[in-house]
């Protein structure tokens, strides 16, 4: 099943309740929170207050991806805002197995993503612990930029991997998603797409969403 995860990075900010609902309205079935540190990643978004306040508003679970050089550290507060699926990265300077545990210890949702260069393999040893994967189809940081085919091959390796250990294990993909590129990763085993431009910048959301999960699903 194809699920849809629009990220609000592309979303007025001004007007989030309302840009919430309208996803909501039109089909989405998560709602991508993107953290930013402005030290993990060179941009600063949104933390801990603006969660906490989406949950209270959103008829979506939020999907919320730490791009923070310190996710362990921070993880109590993202739990107690509400996040219901937290996504921290491999790289971070937080040990894997402890921010694991620490998020599944506190009702949600554990993912682990990964940014470009680093490998599918890195996953493997925490395939078995994990709800999600999330592979970076563009340099974390900023919205908008250009979807990298290249990771096309990461997105098999890890589905190949899941395959092998009897594992469900849902595939994220996040940058550049749209129509186009849907279907490319939805071949290559990847189930949960993050849209952020190519829905918050093609009104009518319902119209934007169920384009790009018509075309991902007619790949499968």
């Amino acid at each position: 099943m194809i699920i849809i995860s629009p990220s609000i990075l592309s979303s007025d900010f001004a007007n989030l309740a309302t840009e919430i609902g309208a996803i909501a309205q039109g089909g989405a079935d998560l709602a991508h929170v993107d953290v930013m540190d402005g030290h993990f990643v060179p941009n600063i978004t949104i933390g801990v207050p603006v969660v906490a306040s989406l949950k209270k508003v959103s008829p979506l679970p939020l999907d919320v991806h730490l791009m923070i050089s310190d996710p362990l550290f921070y993880l109590p507060a993202f739990l107690k805002a509400g996040s219901d699926l937290i996504t921290f990265h491999l790289e971070s300077d937080s040990d894997p197995s402890r921010t694991i545990d620490a998020i599944r210890a506190g009702g949600a949702k554990a993912g682990l993503a990964i940014k470009p260069k680093t490998p599918a393999e890195a996953v493997f040893p925490y395939l078995d612990r994990l709800d999600m994967v999330l592979v970076m189809t563009v340099e974390p940081g900023f919205g908008g930029q250009r979807f990298m085919a290249d990771m096309l091959p990461k997105i098999e390796a890890v589905r190949a991997q899941c395959r092998r250990q009897g594992l469900s294990t849902d595939i994220q993909v996040d940058g550049g998603i749209d129509p186009s590129t849907a279907p490319l990763v939805a071949r290559a085993g990847a189930n949960v797409l993050v849209a952020g431009s190519a829905v918050f910048g093609h009104p009518p959301y319902a119209d934007s969403i169920a384009a790009i999960r018509s075309a991902a699903a007619a790949a499968l």
